[in-house]
């Protein structure tokens, strides 16, 4: 008998920015395979089971200021032609509603989130005209410190959140934009978890626990998630995954390369269910924002491997539609009113 196909709602993929540097913004093809040169194509999100991805609008910290907020808005933009090149498969969506009506439709659900704050130039107006052209989370940092927060990597200036920093994820439950923990350091978490009045996301984090890699959530920050009613998206980076991985980058690469397979993934998977329990545990491939993917979980279309795996130790049905998209759907459900509110105010 085949195994139930479980519905995926991931929480980060890099196809604008690959599309940009590598494919000069084209939308075109991507409704066929494309093995050699993409992780993301619409017959692999057929395959892979996909009810809605949130679609990264990524600017590497190079651009700064008005530079960043151009650049946003070409990823921006890419997502919405994207969408409207291929209306049969995608639909942009801001909210669960949406979502749900493009399962109905047939189509894949079209999220925006964008990847840093300093994204936003330090300026609360250009937080809310993204708000408005459809984006749902916004990532605290990058691998950079901003203005006002502290990323995983690199400087820590501000020791978490500034004033400023708070303000900001005040203004975002406001407008009802997901404050997204991905990226940030330890103590960037504990104040945003503390400061945020809304369930808040990683939209691709794995477990430090498991790997003591910068990028991952310690076991606290994931009781604090619990508590807050969020949602850990488990990343299939590598890096990230396996600490052997992690500690022959950081060696100078001697040696064959570790392997690293989706059971590895699904290890952060059961270790976060372990700290936190399986209502908070959800998934985010960062895929096209890394080179090779884990054995099993190479591309978008092998997501079911991900949960056949975790059906041979033992998962319920349930339990992998909780992780699947039922904990992601309920933390953008949180959010979605104070974003409706926001919205038809006009303000």
């Amino acid at each position: 008998m085949n195994e139930v196909i479980i519905p995926v709602i991931d929480g980060h993929n890099d196809l604008p920015w690959e599309s940009r540097a590598n494919r000069g913004y084209s939308v075109e093809g991507i409704d066929q395979e494309l093995e050699q040169t993409l992780h993301t194509d619409i017959p692999k999100l057929r395959r892979g089971g996909y009810l809605a991805q949130f679609w990264s609008a990524y600017v590497h910290s190079d651009f700064e200021g008005g530079d960043a907020v151009i650049a946003t808005l070409e990823q921006i933009d890419f997502i919405h032609r994207m969408c409207a090149r291929y209306p049969g498969s995608f639909k942009l969506a801001t909210s669960a509603k949406d979502v749900l009506a493009a399962r109905d439709e047939g189509r894949i659900a079209s999220l925006i989130g964008i990847e840093g704050g300093h994204q936003i130039a330090n300026n609360m107006a250009v937080l809310r005209e993204y708000a408005r052209l459809g984006v749902r989370y916004m990532t605290m940092t990058w691998n950079n410190t901003n203005e006002f927060a502290d990323a995983s990597v690199g400087e820590h200036k501000w020791h978490g959140l500034n004033d400023r920093g708070r303000e900001i994820v005040a203004e975002m439950n406001r407008i009802g934009m997901i404050v997204d923990l991905a990226h940030v350091s330890p103590d960037t978490m504990r104040d945003a978890l503390e400061a945020s009045q809304l369930p808040v996301m990683f939209s691709h984090s794995s477990c430090f626990s498991v790997n003591p890699h910068p990028r991952n959530v310690p076991e606290d920050v994931q009781h604090m998630l619990a508590e807050n009613g969020g949602v850990q998206m488990i990343t299939a980076v590598p890096g990230f995954v396996s600490a052997e991985l992690h500690d022959w980058y950081e060696n100078g690469e001697h040696g064959p390369r570790p392997a690293v397979t989706v059971g590895m993934v699904a290890d952060h998977i059961e270790a976060a269910r372990e700290a936190m329990g399986v209502d908070y545990v959800g998934v985010g491939g960062d895929f096209d924002g890394t080179d090779a993917m884990p054995e099993g979980l190479s591309d978008v279309g092998e997501y079911q491997n991900l949960f056949a795996e975790l059906r041979s130790r033992g998962w319920s049905e349930e339990d992998l539609n909780k992780l699947g998209w039922k904990n992601a759907l309920r933390v953008l459900k949180a959010n979605d009113g104070a974003y409706r509110a926001f919205m038809a105010a006009g303000e």
